[in-house]
């Protein structure tokens, strides 16, 4: 049995995704929240972009199940021997993917899809140096004549990955008509609601997002059995394999950096608008003294002396891993006790105006405590700003940690990042002939990552802030035909009860 190793970031997501169960658990126990959120559910970008971060969790939270692998026994060892681990940290994502070129590394650069390495190479053929660009050690190894049956066999992988995919993406689309199915009455309404977009939610736009997306992982899967489908960096490694798992430093630097910045932020917030006077006097100059320090360099000056300190505590750290992994945390740390600054204005701007309604002044006038009030009264009604800054800052987070990355300020350089993918590329631009695809992937995936993050911000900003609601046509069109087969089905059921 491998050993299990259990990180701090580790440990936070996967606490991060039990708070959102038992979140969505208690929205469903709450018409106020469940109708709000419905808002949201109605919302077709809002809906094919949650299919999109459902992915992008997925991947992430499979790559947060470490463990140390287990090495067999050495030669002559007793049999009640200790058992031996290796000292590199895998994780479940790493085992899916073992088996497929992704974790077969080159010498150096290859373009996607290529069998031949990018530069060449000095080779004696005959006793004769020969300059050539020698074949790839992991890539196309399968083929007889790699240079002859490469773009037969990269069809017929592109061609089996697309029907795997969509094959699966039909799947998947028709396991949700039949859990609709009882809902429905029968699999035949359910699947005509579905395919055909005449219910509340919009099932037909995300199902075609999911069969999409389905396809196109299909299709990267299908080549990446026998190729680097986006070919390999400096040192060899599979640019797909670390965009992967860049994937969870962008949902760890996104969601536990704004988890932190949540407790100042609040409390001080909340505070300065509820008791003015010399405590609102305070906090304001404390968030504007922070505000007046340029952030990259305050952040900088913080992860220097983090960075020394995890130097003279080696103890803190048993592996590599861990060591990266505890920068990571820290940095969060970091970032999120540097910017929380910009919420606490908010929600003081908002309790200054809550704390003269009459409810308020009402628990006031009965004794009710100050910490009573605080809680029971302003912070449920300032939950919404809190919600919608969350939502937010998540994918202007991923984006700074990208630039910190750049600056070589950012993830510890053993840990995979966008943030490091385009600092290692940001001088391969300018070679000639370019080398243009780690970038390329770096950037797509941070596109899809916070667009899809915005998308679904913008949608839960309109439904829990009235103020910004706008008018859209087709939500009306959508709720119009809704009432009318609601109407329908009413009429139909009093017809038949007659």
């Amino acid at each position: 049995m491998p050993k299990i190793v259990l990180l701090w970031t580790d440990i936070a997501l996967w606490l991060m995704a039990l708070g959102v169960l038992a979140y969505a658990w208690y929205v469903r126990r709450s018409p106020a929240l469940r109708a709000t959120w419905g808002r949201v559910a109605r919302d077709t970008p809002a809906m094919c972009s949650a299919v999109i971060l459902a992915a992008f969790v997925i991947v992430g939270l499979l790559d947060s199940v470490h463990y140390r692998p287990l090495l067999p026994p050495a030669p002559g060892a007793p049999a009640d021997a200790a058992p031996a681990y290796a000292p590199v940290v895998r994780s479940a994502l790493d085992g899916l993917l073992d088996g497929s070129v992704l974790t077969s590394p080159e010498k150096t650069y290859s373009t996607p899809l290529a069998v031949r390495q990018f530069t060449k190479e000095t080779t004696l053929v005959d006793d004769k140096p020969v300059r050539d660009f020698p074949l790839l050690r992991g890539a196309g190894k399968h083929l007889a004549d790699p240079d002859r049956d490469r773009p037969a066999d990269v069809l017929k992988r592109l061609g089996l990955g697309l029907a795997g995919g969509l094959a699966a993406g039909l799947a998947g689309t028709f396991l949700l008509a039949a859990c609709l199915a009882r809902r429905r009455g029968g699999v035949v309404a359910a699947a005509a609601e579905v395919l055909g977009g005449r219910g509340e939610l919009p099932w037909r736009a995300m199902s075609l997002t999911f069969v999409l997306l389905c396809m196109a992982a299909g299709a990267l899967i299908g080549l990446s059995t026998g190729y680097h489908a986006l070919g390999t960096d400096r040192i060899g490694n599979d640019v797909l394999w670390q965009a992967l798992k860049s994937i969870r430093t962008a949902l760890v630097i996104g969601s536990l950096t704004t988890l932190a910045m949540l407790p100042p932020a609040i409390v001080f917030g909340i505070s300065a608008g509820y008791f003015k006077g010399k405590v609102d006097d305070a906090i304001q100059y404390l968030y504007t003294t922070i505000t007046s320090i340029p952030g990259v360099l305050l952040v900088a000056a913080c992860a220097l002396m983090m960075q020394v300190y995890i130097d003279n505590h080696a103890e803190l750290y048993d592996t590599s891993a861990a060591r990266a992994d505890l920068r990571l945390f820290l940095l969060c740390m970091i970032l999120g006790l540097t910017g929380w600054s910009g919420l606490c204005r908010l929600l003081r701007a908002e309790t200054l105006k809550l704390r003269e309604l009459e409810y308020v002044q009402a628990a006031r006038a009965f004794g009710v405590s100050h910490w009573r009030i605080m809680t029971r009264h302003l912070l449920p009604n300032v939950a919404h700003l809190v919600l919608i800054t969350v939502v937010l800052e998540f994918s202007g987070l991923v984006l700074y940690e990208a630039v910190l990355s750049y600056l070589g300020i950012g993830v510890d350089p053993s840990m995979n990042s966008f943030g490091s993918m385009i600092d290692g590329a940001r001088l391969e631009m300018s070679r000639d002939p370019m080398i243009w695809w780690n970038l390329m992937t770096a950037f797509v995936f941070m596109l899809a990552l916070v667009l899809a993050a915005n998308l679904f911000a913008d949608a839960v900003r309109d439904a829990f802030d009235p103020r910004t609601r706008r008018y859209k046509p087709s939500r009306v069109a959508g709720l119009a035909r809704s009432l009318r087969q609601r109407r329908a089905q009413s009429q139909a059921g009093q017809g038949d009860a007659r």
